[in-house]
């Protein structure tokens, strides 16, 4: 293939976003500006959980410059994703700490800022939930004391009223009783880790004005374009035609920029001032807190087997900790039901998923939606079951991979086309790892320990039933192609994927696929996010669909250039040509506009390519029993890292990871590859390091990166190994299935696993900080 110089897909073509960013020539949203635009900041709540008794302003409007003053009194309802139940402004009372209250729009962002540290808030304390555990307690102070009267977005969610459970998803497949009486083998282990946060480069930003004309134009650091204008649509009541969202490219998101919470806000402040333009972006520590982060989960995890290993029977309960509101983690709990196996066969599965408010601050989607942390606590069991049956870990699991034939947790069957082959990433992981189950812990010469680690997960693309992706190629008079999309570049590559496959479908050079990189609403065709490891699969069969449409024009234009018929032409090189004899055709240029003939008159008109594509065959969950077919394949992989740890003081350096993965034929294997280095790091950063601190109060104690520790440069492993098993999705573009979030998924599994190894007991909470590896160890000792 590589031999035909028409042929993109498959090859390392260089991303064709990559100059414009060596350069520093790429405008960010944060670096938009415009005559007269005003800068708005935020008050937020000292409080994790009180009445708000009053809101006095008067102080900050002696502030020289401020033009308008915003409360949640001025618009007390509620908003949300899946279940509105959050206010863009806090009123009555605050649910976390850092907590939006008010916002102050002035001429320049300091006087803002300085205005708003003069608002003054009377509270009166309320108990605050703390955790899960806490949560879930029958007699737990309420955060939501009316969550079953607040409205779905989408149907389903399922709030439990008087309690605080956000939702409650089920899966009930086959018998547990009976299997679980049956099983020869058992073990039962909890997890846990605390909320944490996506720590982008590029902190959220947006601009909102209301033009005379009525248009409320946004520009905003958003994966969602479209979701802002169906937000604003439903709670502010502004047509969507008259909603206008321009996004450039992104500066890193990891699905923290998937939900809506600033345009809102920024919208009542323009409204406030009139329509003017007002820019609110976020400090650093205001995205740590006040933003929506990460979710934390505490799992419990119960499996049984026969003499031989297999899996018989398995009891999930997730207990997630969404803080304040439910935002995204409804979704994630719903997703983590539908996967709640991990990649393994199991007949008899019993899941309970709960969303469990909190006083922490709010969760939302974040890279892998809830399959790094099920993964991390599943293959800590499926570890500790190993150890137990005194198996290799890496045998157990190939025993018990889920496979063509089998069905999923929703009972969705599978086949060769809609899931990868694990075995096989088994395989490749455990070769490159270097695993010898004879020898997977060796003392160095130093007193130090060597270890390794393995965790095999998979993965489902959780969109909505009815996602879709648009696109529209524009052929120029040089025979170029301009190709516009709604799918959002935030770092991952996704623009020059698809300039790929318009190069492939084409047979042209990929130089000759101009892509625009911001995308505008008003313009592009609607894409429903970029989110989800979807964008590849929906947007590229879009982009192909449109390929096809701008093919069938040439043919038509060419064959009356040529007096042929469309069937005997082929397109290919930057011409039309004659199948039977290459030699005759016409070129692309000369017909991109239309063909006009000797005496003047011309037909056809400019190639335009229209392409789009909707999800095919899913179907919600049925809310007793998890059945349905929520996505439409499953990726698959394998991760392994070797650490080094020393006993001494209980710190460890990781020396190699990892990753294999079966994403279907992989379009650019030099991003595909950095997209899964990019996400190991971030695995084994939240893995090792990450987590939010609450005292007693609700309060983060670390809400700065001079304390919130993330993996710095210098501690990552030396050796990051990727390979691909490439088994190819039929109805993927090319073959492929999504790769973006895939890299993070195993990580804090493999690494958790490793270093229960080189410490002989069981870490089962993250982070693997090596003081809670020291308790660990100090507490197995009394």
């Amino acid at each position: 293939m590589l031999d035909n110089p028409w042929m993109s897909v498959g090859k390392p073509e260089p991303r064709i976003d990559a100059v414009e960013k060596a350069a520093g020539t790429v405008r960010y949203t944060a670096d938009y500006t415009a005559p007269g635009l005003l800068h708005a900041k935020l008050a937020t709540s000292t409080k994790a959980h009180a009445k708000i008794k009053s809101i006095d302003v008067t102080e900050a409007w002696k502030i020289p410059g401020v033009r308008a003053i915003v409360t949640g009194k001025m618009f007390p309802f509620h908003i949300g994703p899946i279940l509105a139940d959050r206010p863009p402004l806090a009123f009555e009372k605050v649910r976390y700490f850092g907590e939006p209250l008010a916002i102050v729009v002035a001429d320049h962002e300091y006087q803002a800022k300085q205005a708003a540290g003069l608002i003054k808030v009377e509270y009166e304390p309320l108990p605050v939930v703390n955790s899960v555990r806490e949560a879930f307690q029958s007699n737990a102070p309420l955060i939501h004391e009316n969550s079953g009267q607040y409205i779905k977005i989408i149907s389903n969610v399922y709030p439990v009223q008087g309690t605080n459970i956000g939702s409650h998803i089920k899966i009930r497949k086959g018998d547990i009783i009976t299997a679980w009486e049956n099983c020869d083998y058992k073990v039962k282990e909890t997890y846990s880790f605390n909320l944490s946060d996506h720590v982008a480069l590029e902190p959220r930003c947006t601009l909102v004005e209301i033009n005379p004309a009525g248009k409320v134009v946004v520009h905003s650091t958003t994966q969602s374009p479209f979701t802002i204008k169906k937000v604003l649509n439903q709670f502010f009541n502004i047509e969507v035609g008259n909603i206008i969202v321009h996004v450039p490219l992104i500066g890193g998101a990891f699905g923290g920029k998937g939900t809506v919470q600033l345009e809102p806000l920024a919208y009542l402040a323009s409204k406030a001032v009139g329509g003017k333009m007002v820019k609110l972006e976020y400090d650093r520590e205001e995205d740590l807190i006040t933003a929506p982060g990460h979710i934390g989960l505490e799992a419990t995890i119960a499996l049984g087997t026969n003499k031989s290993g297999k899996l018989l029977a398995a009891q999930y309960t997730y207990l997630i900790d969404s803080g304040a509101y439910t935002d995204q983690a409804a979704g994630i709990t719903r997703a983590m039901a539908l996967d709640c196996t991990g990649p393994y066969d199991i007949a008899n599965v019993w899941c309970d998923s709960y969303c469990m408010y909190t006083n922490h601050p709010y969760a939302t989607s974040f890279r892998g939606y809830a399959h790094p942390e099920l993964t991390f606590a599943v293959e800590r069991t499926m570890d500790q079951l190993a150890k137990r049956l005194n198996f290799d870990p890496v045998e157990l699991r190939k025993i018990n991979a889920i496979k063509p034939g089998n069905s999923s947790p929703t009972r969705t069957m599978l086949n060769a086309n809609n899931i990868g082959d694990v075995v096989q990433c088994i395989d490749r992981a455990k070769e490159l790892i270097g695993w010898d189950e004879n020898s997977l812990r060796k003392k160095t010469t130093d007193g130090k320990v060597r270890t390794k680690g393995i965790s095999t997960f998979w993965k489902t693309s959780t969109t909505a039933t009815n996602a879709q992706s648009g696109a529209i190629l524009k052929f120029e008079a040089d025979g170029s192609v301009n190709l516009n999309c709604a799918a959002i570049e935030l770092g991952q590559g996704t623009k020059t994927i698809l300039a790929q496959m318009v190069a492939e479908r084409l047979k042209m050079d990929i130089n000759k696929v101009h892509v625009t990189m911001e995308v505008n609403t008003q313009t592009d065709p609607h894409q429903w996010r970029t989110v989800a490891s979807s964008t590849t699969f929906l947007a590229g069969r879009a982009v192909m669909n449109a390929a096809d449409d701008a093919i069938s024009q040439l043919k038509r234009t060419a064959a009356t250039a040529l007096q042929c018929s469309m069937e005997d032409l082929e397109v290919g090189g930057g011409r039309v040509y004659l199948k039977s004899s290459p030699e005759y055709g016409v070129k692309i240029e000369d017909i991109a506009l239309g063909y006009k003939y000797p005496n003047g008159h011309a037909v056809e008109g400019q190639v335009v390519g229209h392409g789009r594509y909707i999800q095919r065959h899913l179907t919600p969950m049925d809310k007793d029993t998890g059945f349905g077919k929520p996505g439409p394949w499953w990726s698959v992989g394998t991760q392994a890292v070797e650490v080094e740890w020393d006993p001494k003081d209980c710190t460890y350096t990781i020396l190699k990871a990892v990753t294999v993965l079966d994403g279907g034929k992989i379009i650019n294997p030099m991003t595909a590859v950095q997209q899964m280095r990019g996400g190991m790091y971030l695995g084994l950063s939240f893995a090792s390091q990450e987590a939010f601190l609450f005292d007693s109060h609700g309060t983060v104690l670390n809400p700065q990166l001079r304390t919130y520790q993330i993996m710095r440069f210098g501690e990552q492993p030396a050796d990051y190994i990727v390979d691909f098993i490439q088994t190819p999705a039929a109805d993927g573009p090319y073959g492929a299935r999504g790769i973006g979030e895939y890299g993070v998924i195993g990580m804090a599994g493999a690494l958790a696993n490793a270093l229960s190894r080189a410490a002989e007991v069981e870490l089962n909470h993250l982070p693997l900080i090596p003081e809670r590896i020291w308790k660990t160890r100090k507490e197995m000792q009394k």
